[in-house]
């Protein structure tokens, strides 16, 4: 297998965490954002306040996106299986 293919695989590789993870992520960022303004409005300073609506959140971004992570994921794996006979 040449360096070339490894790289890719890699960059593919890496790329696709990326993208399964930036959907939680975001709903995460998102949820953080509107309770940290919250905060600041009503100058409640609790630093356990944004945890359980982050967790809630990133738990139903998971279970809407998971079907999707999962196929993708998948994908990813049946490809790289494939090309293993084709190493030297």
């Amino acid at each position: 297998m040449s360096t070339e293919a490894i790289v890719r695989i890699l960059r593919e590789g890496l790329m696709l965490v990326l993208v399964l993870s930036a959907g939680p992520m975001l709903v995460s960022m998102l949820i953080g954002l509107v309770v940290s303004i919250l905060q600041a409005t009503t100058q409640i300073q609790d630093q356990t306040l944004s945890f359980v609506p982050k967790l809630v959140g990133v738990f139903l971004a998971m279970a809407i996106l998971g079907p999707w992570i999962l196929a993708q994921a998948v994908q990813f794996t049946v490809v790289l299986f494939d090309t293993i006979p084709t190493v030297r």
